[in-house]
């Protein structure tokens, strides 16, 4: 079981936390994150306050919801936002922007004034019954492609939940239709999230199936392949709705927490999209999945309470225990909250903070110890692509509970001290930690993270040093976007 008392790798010293001046609040302007951006610009040059180093040469794709209507209707929820490709591109200290929809089924239908199903917003009524016959109890899947990227076998790919993948040209955004993988793995729900292990060269996923025996489908797709190998399948207790994995150079790990996936609430034909199959079952354990990537075999599931995970940081092994490092929340408010209807007027000061958390395994006793990292509330957390699956040292995020502002956080997981960065009305996104090519230290490099200026009505790039978090340059977009999700660096090289 866990114990909420451990503090791993630095006992005994307290998290030091560089705080801004109080910031105060910003009521009613944060909506500006979730209106809709209609416009979309292509090979756009912004202006540049400060300077972008010469050697970043590479493509930041980032995926989210861009369009939140469709004729007379507001979509329900934040994850159900029509999918908005944004593009910058950097070349020897400048940088041009492009941002365009994913041309999808669903996007047709939006055009048309309709909204299709999708995570918690459904308009089909009685067509939900022959769906639920014919796909065990899940409406037809959504090919709205918002939540993430991936490059797979040369192409890159619009990814989310439901089992539909959208290919696009990386330079012009251009829809170039379906994406489909060489093979058959069964697949209701799937990984929005891969994980590019640039050691082992491939991408690990999972995918999850219902049925009378419902199971987690965990995978590796090669380097130059699109065809996905099954490392093992593992019976589902839920099965539970899990959003995210991670991988140490020997395991790939799942958090499996009790918000299950309950095919029979989503028979009710009136029922809002998928999110009504969730049910939070808080007497019920999380068990952890930890699968050796080479046998396929289950080495350890130990459970503790009732805990809820969207995102990962890292995993890696550590002299016979492994070790993973996620953002825990106490249950699955977090879930709800990302509605629309609790985000309008009041944006994201109100939505549940999540907490760095280490997790240090014991496969030989099947247990886990969990420990705090850092004090305050956090989300959306990355480290440098090359410490995938390995010790590393520095943790970014996106820092949250505070009034008026979400900011940038480092966290040196050995220390546990911590750099923050705020702004007064400006909303960091998810920050993307880029190492220098012939830098040696974890955080040579700089750190790219969106933000939104709420009071400006304007997005732009930061560039952060990512040793010390100064700003080298800020580049102001056209627009405001709208709040997205996840992205990726392409290296030009890679």
């Amino acid at each position: 079981m866990g114990n909420s008392g451990f503090n791993p790798r630095h006992r005994g010293r307290q998290a030091l936390i560089v705080v801004p001046p109080e910031l105060a609040a910003v009521t009613g302007s944060e909506t500006v994150g979730f209106q809709s951006l209609t416009t979309e610009r292509t090979e756009y040059s912004p202006p540049v306050e400060g300077s972008i180093p010469t050697w970043l040469s590479g493509t930041l794709i980032r995926n989210g919801p861009g369009l939140f209507e469709a004729g007379d209707r507001r979509v329900n929820h934040w994850f159900d936002g029509l999918a908005m490709l944004r593009r910058y591109a950097f070349d020897d200290g400048d940088l041009r922007y492009s941002n365009r929809f994913l041309r999808s089924d669903a996007y047709a239908d939006a055009m048309a004034g309709q909204i299709t199903g999708q995570f918690g917003t459904d308009t089909r009524g009685w067509r939900r019954v022959l769906d639920t016959v014919r796909n065990l109890g899940l409406p037809d899947p959504t090919d709205n492609a918002n939540v993430h990227v991936a490059r797979i076998d040369g192409e890159y790919v619009a990814l989310t939940e439901a089992p539909r993948r959208i290919a696009f040209d990386p330079d012009t955004l251009e829809t170039h239709g379906e994406f489909t993988f060489d093979d058959d793995l069964p697949e209701h729900v799937t990984a929005a999230h891969l994980v590019d292990d640039p050691h082992a060269e491939e991408l690990i996923g999972f995918t999850t199936q219902f049925g009378l025996t419902p199971q987690y489908h965990v995978y590796r797709v090669p380097a130059g392949s699109r065809t996905r190998e099954r490392i093992t399948s593992i019976d589902a207790r839920g099965p539970a709705y899990i959003h995210d994995c991670s991988v140490t150079d020997s395991h790939a790990i799942l958090v499996e927490s009790p918000l299950v996936l309950s095919v029979l609430r989503v028979l009710n034909p009136f029922s809002e999209g998928a999110m009504d199959m969730l049910q939070w079952k808080p007497s019920e354990p999380t068990r952890l999945l930890v699968v050796d990537r080479a046998s396929g075999d289950l080495v350890a599931d130990p459970t503790f309470e009732a805990t809820f995970c969207f995102h990962h940081v890292n995993a890696y092994c550590d002299d016979g225990e492994i070790v993973l490092d996620l953002v825990e929340f106490p249950d699955s408010e977090i879930v709800d909250s990302l509605s629309l209807a609790a985000l309008d007027g009041e944006g994201f000061p109100d939505v549940p903070a999540g907490r760095l958390m280490r997790y240090r395994i014991d496969p030989d006793a099947n247990s886990v110890e969990r420990g705090q990292l850092y004090p305050g509330g956090m989300e959306l957390p990355r480290v440098p692509r090359r410490c995938t699956g390995r010790e590393y040292r520095y943790a970014y995020g996106q820092a949250t509970d505070r009034e008026g502002a979400n900011g940038l956080v480092k966290v040196d997981c050995e220390t546990g001290q911590a750099q923050e960065w705020w702004e007064q009305g400006v909303y960091v996104e998810e920050p993307i930690p880029v190492q220098r090519p012939d830098g040696t230290a974890e955080d040579d490099g700089v750190v790219l993270a969106t933000a939104l200026d709420v009071e400006a009505e304007r997005t732009s790039l930061l560039v952060f040093d990512a040793a010390t978090l100064t700003v080298e340059a800020r580049v102001t977009l056209p627009h405001a976007e709208p709040f997205g999700f996840h992205g990726r660096f392409f290296q030009s090289t890679d």
